[in-house]
Order: structure tokens, then C-alpha cells, then sequence
């Protein structure tokens, strides 16, 4: 039984984030596309560019130590070689400790993205990732009872 398009870009997109998960540079660079690549973490510019973007994702990992991404709300939406996939990443991430210990505080955060496939000879590869934080009720607010 063959896939459908709408599975392989699915594959696509969880291999994307258990590549990420495994700290593996190499395979997370086979992963994109060779040429006019685009991405967007949260809080950063865009970043553009084959070196810009994958510098961006070798930064990321020489940094954290632990990430896992817990994707819910997956939507997968195909315009001929181009797939458009929305998800929801709830992220469980720790850095290194301080004090020589195995791991730093583990941080959980929610953040929203849309990635964007293209079909090549060698499968979908990513084109553009943006991912943007969902901010709580509690973040940027001043409590109500506060001073005046």
C-alpha cells in the first residue's frame, strides 16, 4: 500500500521535529530544501538562506541540552508540490545547569507554526518554518487590582 501525498508530508513533518529532538544536524539539513529557504523562530528576524537558516538550528542545538515536541492540532493542506502543514508545538525543553549538573530547569512553551513542503525528486523537504509563541492570559498583562 502506497502513501498518499497528504501522509508523506505528515512523515515529513514529524521526522522534521524527532530530528530536532535527536540533536542530529546532518539529517535536519537533509531535511530542507537546497535553495531559497526561510525561517522564523519565535522572537527572532526572518532568516533567509540556506547558511543562515541551518547556523540558526546548529545555535539552537549546541544550546539545548533536552527538547522534546509534543505536536497537536496538525492540518495538512496540499496545492500540488507545495504542502502547507499547521500544528501546535508544545515544547519541553531544558538547557545546561548551572552547577555541573546533568540538566538545566526543564521549560515548557507553546508556540504555533506553519511549515511549508515541496514536493522534489527526493521526497518533501521544508521550504519555511515560522513559528510564533502563544502568549498565556498572565504574559504582558498588569493585574487588574493592581495600582492605579
Amino acid at each position: 500500500m502506497s502513501l498518499t501525498d497528504t501522509e508523506l508530508v505528515e512523515q515529513a513533518n514529524t521526522a522534521f521535529y524527532e530530528t530536532m529532538e535527536r540533536g542530529d544536524f546532518d539529517e535536519l539539513s537533509d531535511l530542507w530544501l537546497d535553495d531559497d529557504i526561510s525561517c522564523i523562530h519565535p522572537g527572532w528576524p526572518v532568516l533567509s538562506g540556506r547558511g543562515e537558516v541551518l547556523r540558526s538550528y546548529a545555535l539552537i542545538m549546541a544550546n539545548t541540552e533536552y527538547i522534546q515536541f509534543f505536536l497537536t492540532d496538525v492540518k495538512v493542506h496540499l496545492a500540488g508540490d507545495t504542502a502547507l502543514v499547521t500544528c501546535t508545538e508544545n515544547i519541553l525543553s531544558g538547557g545546561p545547569a548551572e552547577d555541573g549538573g546533568e540538566l538545566g530547569p526543564l521549560v515548557g512553551q507553546l508556540v504555533v507554526a506553519t511549515n511549508v513542503f515541496r514536493r522534489t525528486a527526493d521526497g518533501w523537504k521544508i521550504w519555511s518554518h515560522h513559528g510564533s509563541p502563544v502568549l498565556t492570559e498572565t504574559d504582558g498583562e498588569e493585574d487588574e487590582n493592581g495600582p492605579s
